[in-house]
């Protein structure tokens, strides 16, 4: 996929207060360029496939699905225009609190807004406003981007035409809640984060929140069968300690502490309800012919809660699919990701 920025120098208003004087979006796209017209090998990229992506991931989504995306793949970038947008806060590009501060020629570290879904979702609008997109013909989101999913829909109901919601939920649950600000707090603990005196600042604390969000991220059957001890008569069990480690030195290694920190209040944003008189009233606005995807280990967005929100969603149909991997196995199940959409994009 090609990378791409919007640089737009209009004012824009965050919805819990604030405002820049201009923002900056990053956005991936096919090689082929949208609009351009079926070349005679039966490519047609006026076809739009919209990707959302999750808290940490960008919007190169061959980088973080490959399985998935790519010529000839489920998300065929040479027959459909398939387009990622990198979430406003993230430190991939778009404007966030890492961006430099022109008034004191700095980052803006915590004099960055703070951040909803619904700002996420207009940037993403910009974007699509920008290219001259007048219709998305399938938009997917999963966790995260389930929540942008979501929201696009409701906010642009005559844009989306068919949607997956993968492993998300429209109101954030307060178990959800526990685990973002058991990372804040792992973030707070390292001294360096509130210092701000350089963009490295809280790095050890973003390694242990990356080990705190993984539990959420995956379940018991998923460590019990990877990171069991090969030795049975091992005293200290290292196995699972030190995929922890790695796993949080590895993320922050490409991500900083203040976009983390940003998003994980984006996350607790999340309530499709707010000023639409409850989520259910608000559900029932989207018009988009939708699938809503669990994933039967999921312990942040469980089955039967998703369950629920499909209910809600006029004509929505429910799926689920078996994962030894919790939340992770949207990243990881891709024949089954493929047999659920697989089927929607063939009839576009």
């Amino acid at each position: 996929m090609v990378p791409h920025k919007l640089v737009s120098k209009a004012r824009f208003d965050f919805e819990a207060g604030g405002s820049l004087e201009g923002i900056d979006i990053v956005y991936h796209t096919s090689p082929v360029q949208y609009g351009e017209m079926d070349d005679g090998t039966g490519h047609d990229p006026r076809k739009v496939v919209w990707i959302c992506h999750a808290l940490t991931a960008d919007s190169d989504v061959e980088d973080w699905w490959p399985e998935l995306t790519g010529p000839g793949k489920l998300f065929d970038t040479d027959r459909y225009f398939v387009i990622c947008v990198n979430m406003i806060g993230s430190c991939y590009g778009s404007s966030g609190p890492a961006s430099i501060n022109h008034k004191t020629g700095k980052p803006y570290y915590f004099d960055f807004p703070k951040i909803t879904v619904r700002d996420i979702v207009r940037g993403l609008n910009m974007v699509r406003e920008s290219l001259g997109i007048e219709h998305i013909d399938l938009l997917i989101g999963a966790s995260i981007g389930g929540f942008q999913a979501l929201e696009m829909s409701i906010m642009y109901p005559d844009v989306v035409r068919k949607a997956v919601f993968m492993a998300t939920l429209p109101r954030v649950t307060p178990w959800l809640t526990a685990f973002e600000e058991s990372q804040r707090m792992a973030l707070e603990a390292d001294p360096s984060f509130r210092a701000c005196e350089s963009l490295q600042g809280g790095r050890k604390g973003l390694e242990c929140a990356r080990s705190i969000a993984l539990i959420s991220y995956r379940c018991d059957d998923g460590y019990n069968r990877k990171q069991y001890e090969l030795d049975e008569d091992t005293i200290f069990p290292g196995r699972a300690c030190s995929y922890q480690r790695y796993q949080g030195e590895k993320l922050a290694r490409r991500f900083d502490a203040y976009s983390y920190w940003y998003l994980s209040y984006s996350i607790d944003s999340q309530n499709v309800g707010r000023g639409r008189g409850g989520i259910w009233k608000a559900l029932g606005m989207i018009r988009a012919d939708s699938i809503v995807v669990a994933i039967d280990s999921d312990i942040i967005f469980p089955a039967k809660e998703m369950k629920e929100m499909a209910d809600a969603i006029p004509g929505a149909r429910y799926k689920e699919f078996r994962s030894h991997f919790g939340h992770d196995g949207f990243l990881i199940e891709s024949e089954a990701v493929t047999d659920i959409v697989g089927p929607i994009l063939e009839a576009m």
